[in-house]
Formats: structure tokens, C-alpha cells, sequence
């Protein structure tokens, strides 16, 4: 044993010392840099969430920009991440938008509601009258909690790195 890992009787290394040497050096990373790694956590649920609000923003200005309005009917098959609804557009076309309809909630399957979609892409349809802003709040909540959860962790962290001689503080 030179390398620091155990060989079988036949002169190879076990599949589970490779897999241990490999990890090993991620695995000391992660604790020497825990309040970074957990900060970065932070920081890439608010980018996130962000680009979702931004994103939500556009399809907004895209339906806001072209509308058609018509009266969709709530469909089974509707889960927390989507409501699947079913209208009829200005050109006869029925559409059931793949992604289902933004700002669903309180919506509940067999009733009817009013959208307003992209009369130049139907697949971008919202409960009418709603729009980014009504997610923004619950968004911005939700980052704060990460915040409010992560911050004092890599606070811990940090002052127990810096208490024990290491780096940063």
C-alpha cells in the first residue's frame, strides 16, 4: 500500500477506493469553503428567482403587447406546477397550451375563466387580469426565507472557520 488505497489479491485497486479518491478532494473543498458553498446556494435562488420574475415580466409584455381574450375551460390533469386549460382562439382553433396558464391559483378543474394569450403564440395565455406582479411577492418572499435560513448558517459557519484558524472572517 503506497498510494493510501487497497488493493485486492490481484494488484488492482477496489472500485470503492477509486470512487473514495475522487471524492476526497471535493469532499475537503466543500468543508474548507461550507460558508462560500452555502452563500453561493443563496445567491443562485435569488438569481433564480429573479430570472423567473424577469422571465414572467416578458411573457407578460408578449400577451400584453398582442392580446386575444376568450374563455378557457379548466382541465383534469392540472398538478401544483401547471393548470391545463383549453380555449378557442379568434382563428376557430381550439389550444391547450402544453405549459398550462401563468398565475393559476385558484383555479379548479371543470370551471371556466377569462385569458388573455398572444394572438402570434396562444401557448402564452394568462388568467386574464393577472400578471407578474401578482408572483412577485410570494417570490420575493420565498428568497427572503432562503436568505433568512442560509444567511445565519454560513454566519455560523464562517465565525466557526475563522475560530478554528482558517481562512477568511
Amino acid at each position: 500500500m503506497t498510494s493510501g488505497t487497497r488493493t485486492t489479491g490481484t494488484g488492482r485497486t477496489s472500485a470503492f477506493d477509486e470512487l473514495a479518491s475522487l471524492v476526497r478532494p471535493l469532499a475537503r473543498f466543500l468543508t474548507t469553503r461550507a460558508p462560500e458553498v452555502v452563500t453561493g446556494i443563496a445567491v443562485l435562488a435569488t438569481v433564480l428567482g429573479l430570472l423567473a420574475l424577469a422571465g414572467a415580466a416578458a411573457n407578460d409584455r408578449s400577451i400584453s403587447a398582442n392580446p386575444g381574450y376568450a374563455q378557457a375551460e379548466v382541465l383534469d390533469g392540472s398538478t401544483f406546477a401547471r393548470t391545463v386549460v383549453r380555449f378557442t382562439v379568434a382563428s376557430g382553433e381550439t389550444v391547450a397550451p402544453e405549459h398550462g396558464v401563468f398565475y393559476p391559483s385558484g383555479l379548479e378543474v371543470g370551471g371556466s375563466v377569462a385569458v388573455e394569450y398572444d394572438l402570434a403564440d396562444p401557448e402564452l395565455v394568462r388568467v386574464a387580469g393577472r400578471s407578474a406582479l401578482d408572483q412577485a411577492v410570494p417570490l420575493l418572499l420565498g428568497v427572503a426565507l432562503v436568505w433568512a435560513l442560509l444567511g445565519p448558517i454560513a454566519l455560523w459557519l464562517r465565525r466557526r472557520r475563522a475560530a478554528r484558524g482558517g481562512t477568511g472572517g
